[in-house]
């Protein structure tokens, strides 16, 4: 089956790339276009017409990429046309009257891609992220996955596994022949490195998760102390309703935003206080759930409720950031005891000292979790391979006896497979492939 699809973004745009991939493409090419075939990968201008009619659809550019070198694998081209909607429907109807075309399903393209071994389960999740990208973090985390670095580490602890696994083969298929004791050292000490390198990684706060997500920051505080009117002044729109009645925000409002570049996760909460009204109880314990899961604190105070001793000492941590709204009101009645929390003095009715604030936050995150630029693990997917790895050989390493060889041999295969499953290789022959280069077997 060939598919088709819009590969640029919806909506009006000077340029829109129809891409086609699948046995039919030059079917569709030479079906829509009159003259000389395009050469490969050579940008041709052509007029498009309908097949049915023969009326002029656009006139664009066309590319052909014949497979395997191209990016599905498979023969593709890419037709570029004028950007407008009536432009980009013509041409796809006129795509989906040659036989066996149809719609390509989300992400087909690159599925294609992946299926026909022109890029690896890693790129292919880069690619996604780096076409989700918002802050320049996470784009750059993208491209880092993309380069290889990443795929390299993992089939750098894959390859050193498959050659342990290669050993214990050894001993199994020939029981009678005793490995020499240096070889039974190196497979212990091998084992053991690559399991606490791995145990090392997965000690990374989540940040590759962190990144491709956004950091997620809370907005606590008690009623009126301004945390809507933050929300709304950071999102740069209405997001929230901004009442001066007490207790107006009962459920949690959430906004993603470009905070200096970190991608963010701004929620906005019920105030904290002491109430009688059911649904605002909800919301208060709604309140301090999402301050306990937040990677950051933004608690808000105004001058007047800086009594609140109970909620800040509850609240005020090294995940928190201080703010005293509504300092153009006077601060000097404030209780000297705040001065130790550091706070910042802002005043969003005036825009007094937002930067500052923003910084503030950009340095808490930037400090707590962005020590390395060597983020290995991105997804959660990723992340539990990796414990099965490291609880796989951690079984191995307990297996003690001779006759434990056949299981211990099957840990190691399972960590090999989870390792495997995260690029999207899992092939047994290569197992088979490292014991013949290791050892004489066919002796």
């Amino acid at each position: 089956m060939t598919i088709y699809a819009l590969s640029s973004g919806p909506g009006l745009s000077g340029v829109a790339v129809v891409r086609v991939s699948g046995p039919e493409t030059k079917n569709v090419i030479e079906k829509l276009t009159k003259g000389e075939f395009p050469r490969p990968r050579i940008a041709t201008l052509k007029k498009i017409n309908n097949i049915n009619t023969n009326e002029l659809i656009d006139e664009g550019i066309i590319i052909w990429f014949p497979g395997p070198q191209s990016y599905t694998g498979e023969d593709l081209a890419e037709f570029h046309v004028h950007g407008g909607k009536a432009v980009v429907k013509a041409l796809q109807d006129a795509i989906s009257a040659v036989e066996n075309c149809r719609i390509a399903e989300p992400g087909e393209f690159t599925k294609l891609a992946l299926q026909n071994n022109k890029i690896n389960l890693l790129k292919a999740e880069s690619i996604g992220d780096l076409i989700a990208a918002e802050t320049e973090i996470q784009r750059r985390q993208a491209l880092r996955i993309m380069s290889g670095k990443t795929l390299e580490k993992y089939n750098q602890w894959r390859e050193g596994l498959l050659k342990i696994l290669s050993k214990v083969e050894a001993k199994i298929d020939f029981p009678d022949e005793d490995l020499p004791e240096n070889i039974l050292k190196s497979i212990k000490e091998d084992s053991e490195k690559i399991k606490l390198e791995i145990i090392k990684n997965l000690e990374d706060q989540q940040v590759g998760e962190r990144i491709r997500e956004g950091f997620k920051i809370a907005i606590v505080g008690p009623t009126n102390a301004g945390k809507s009117s933050l929300l709304n002044y950071l999102s740069k729109r209405e997001v929230a309703i901004v009442s001066e009645i007490a207790g107006t925000t009962r459920d949690v409002i959430e906004t993603h935003l470009n905070i200096n570049g970190y991608p963010v996760v701004l929620s906005d909460t019920a105030g904290i206080r002491d109430s009688k009204n059911e649904i605002e109880k909800k919301g208060i314990k709604l309140a301090l759930k999402k301050a306990e899961d937040a990677d950051l604190n933004i608690v808000v105070i105004e001058p007047k409720s800086s009594h609140f001793t109970g909620f800040l000492n509850d609240l005020i941590n090294n995940k928190s950031v201080l703010v005293v709204n509504k300092s153009d009101l006077g601060i000097d009645n404030m209780v000297n005891e705040f001065k130790k929390f550091n706070p910042i003095y802002i005043s969003l009715k005036k825009e007094n000292n937002i930067d500052e604030l923003l910084i503030k936050i950009k340095d808490k995150i930037k400090n707590q979790f962005l020590n390395s630029e060597e983020v290995l693990i991105t997804r959660e997917r990723h992340r539990q391979h990796l414990k099965q790895v490291v609880l796989n050989l951690e079984n191995f390493e307990n297996k003690k006896e001779v006759e434990d060889f056949d299981k211990a041999a099957e840990d190691l295969r399972l960590a090999t497979r989870h390792l495997g499953m995260i690029v999207g290789k899992v092939d047994v022959e290569e197992i088979l492939g490292s014991i013949f280069n290791d050892f004489c077997i066919g002796k």
